[in-house]
């Protein structure tokens, strides 16, 4: 089997190309507007190309929103607040420069009636809170780092939906420290 760095440039180009366009066009347009038909057109390939490679639209969301794992993550330190805060952060930012949250409340909402998406959603979600679930062992186990988890990510995710904007650092700081305290309060 040949990996992706040894494929025909042409293939490579195509499987960078098409993704981001569907991802764009989600994140513009919304929902409506990913067909494949559409993607080929905005992307420069035709239509029997698109359906080659994504037979589905299914597939062709799934690699679009892979495209998401590209996104920067606060690189650890070994600190264990200093690390949730810089992840915590970095979601915030990810929120409004990758305009994630459109993504993010699109994928949310289709999952939900589209059981195809679910797999999707799943991965899309571990993906992001890889970082913050390899540093909150250092605090806390079970339902307890899930719990900090959710209140982390939370405080992101209702601010930019419902608030239409990132919470401020201050916020973000407060509520890690709060996450903190209250894990190490425990022993």
């Amino acid at each position: 089997m040949r990996t992706l760095d040894s494929r025909d440039p042409r293939v490579v180009r195509t499987h960078n190309d098409v993704p981001a366009v569907a991802l764009r066009l989600l994140i513009d347009e919304g929902w409506e507007a990913v067909t494949p038909a559409r993607v080929a057109t905005e992307a420069g390939y035709s239509r029997a190309t698109v359906y080659a490679h994504w037979p589905d639209r299914v597939d062709l969301l799934r690699d679009a929103f892979a495209r998401f794992e590209e996104m920067p993550h606060h690189q650890p330190t070994g600190d264990t607040e200093r690390d949730l805060r810089g992840e915590v952060g970095s979601f915030s930012r990810a929120m409004v420069e990758y305009r994630l949250d459109r993504a993010l409340a699109t994928l949310a909402e289709r999952a939900q009636t589209n059981p195809e998406l679910e797999p999707i959603r799943d991965a899309f979600v571990a993906a992001g809170e890889q970082p913050m679930r390899r540093t909150l062992p250092a605090l806390a186990e079970g339902s307890q780092a899930e719990a900090a988890l959710l209140m982390l990510c939370g405080i992101v995710t209702h601010s930019v939906l419902m608030h239409g904007g990132p919470p401020a650092e201050e916020v973000l700081d407060a509520a890690v420290d709060i996450v903190v305290r209250g894990l190490t309060r425990r022993d």
